[in-house]
């Protein structure tokens, strides 16, 4: 069709996508086509290069009160499953972590708590960064400063300034889910919502704290929205040049409410979905193939659709495995490089800034 032959046209000259260019791309069924214009782009911007890093993921607690129809993860605090870890448990955890000298970075997300102070965050992160100031503590949603700031009632930019000063580096990508109303009102109706989220993340940009971007698809979305997100995004990037990496995640409906209603995604619709964020996101550096939603032969194929980043070592995921995540709940470094080495393309160690630790030639 015409329309492709103009889009092939604008990509190879590095020309800016339309919202009809990226619907178009959703139509499209040739799926190599896809990811030959994404890996075209790929190249361009970051070669061969495909990073990963050693970070330990922290989940403080899953009693929530958002209690998203999408989540497997979050509980009532009533519930058989509920767990609430104490500043000493994390410390433990972390101490634990950090017994590994090449550990760079603590990730810490958690629900939404009803009854939490603020001061327990702020000590939490406090403490870490007392105890380990040599690790970067990614920390906290949009959602999640959204809500402490809602509890707390304080602003967003107070919020945002408390855990900057107390250690926090950067904040993680979830919760974008995706930039719908429509979507949020059905599945997330309480929580933050698309401008909500997107504010957080404007703010904590221009107080200098750098944040990634996600987006999670296959459950109620149509094409035009996971579009419509995907330029959101683009869009906030265009002003702020905020937002370090993109994950797009599929959705996992076991165990969750969507599970009789929604199948999980294909690996057809995975590899268009990873493909067309590259070439949609044309002023974003990275984009992860998160090896723990998607699988890790599945992130390794990704990285032929536009992905130049498969994560780190993670050690013990628990949100996507409470809905039926199949992938190990961490990896070795050497399973990492390897699983990099068999692509063809160069394992690089990073930090949590994209800092190259290390280039294994």
């Amino acid at each position: 069709m015409e329309i492709y032959s103009v889009i092939e046209d604008k990509v190879r000259k590095g020309i800016r996508l339309s919202r009809a260019d990226g619907v178009a791309l959703f139509a499209c069924q040739d799926v190599a086509w896809l990811g030959m214009l994404a890996d075209l782009v790929r190249q361009r911007i970051s070669g061969d290069y495909v990073y990963f890093n050693v970070n330990r993921h922290i989940n403080l607690t899953n009693i929530c009160t958002a209690r998203c129809r999408f989540c497997a993860f979050g509980c009532d605090a009533d519930s058989q499953q509920s767990y609430e870890m104490t500043k000493e448990q994390v410390l433990a955890i972390a101490a634990q972590a950090a017994q590994d000298p090449a550990l760079r970075e603590l990730h810490i997300v958690s629900g939404l708590h009803p009854t939490w102070p603020l001061a327990y965050y702020f000590d939490i992160i406090a403490s870490l960064k007392a105890k380990f100031p040599h690790l970067h503590l990614k920390a906290f949603t949009a959602v999640e400063i959204h809500y402490f700031a809602k509890q707390a009632g304080i602003t967003i930019e107070e919020t945002l300034r408390r855990f900057k000063a107390a250690g926090v580096d950067s904040l993680p990508g979830g919760g974008a889910e995706i930039l719908s109303d429509r979507v949020r009102e059905q599945l997330c109706p309480n929580k933050a919502n698309s401008e909500e989220w997107l504010a957080v993340a404007k703010a904590a940009h221009q107080m200098g704290l750098r944040s990634n971007a996600s987006m999670l698809y296959g459950h109620v979305e149509t094409m035009e929205e996971r579009v419509d997100h995907l330029l959101a995004l683009r869009e906030l990037q265009d002003e702020t040049d905020g937002f370090q990496t993109f994950i797009c995640f599929p959705f996992h409906p076991k165990n969750t409410e969507l599970n009789e209603a929604v199948r999980r995604t294909s690996l057809w619709d995975e590899m268009k979905t990873m493909a067309i964020s590259r070439l949609l996101l044309d002023n974003f550096r990275n984009i992860k193939a998160y090896w723990v939603m998607l699988t890790l032969p599945v992130a390794q194929l990704s990285l032929g659709f536009g992905a130049n980043d498969i994560d780190g070592t993670v050690s013990e995921e628990k949100i996507i495995h409470a809905a039926g995540g199949k992938a190990e709940t961490s990896l070795s470094q050497a399973a990492i490089i390897r699983t990099i080495r068999e692509t063809g393309r160069i394992p690089v160690e990073r930090d949590s800034m994209y800092n190259i630790i290390r280039v294994l030639e």
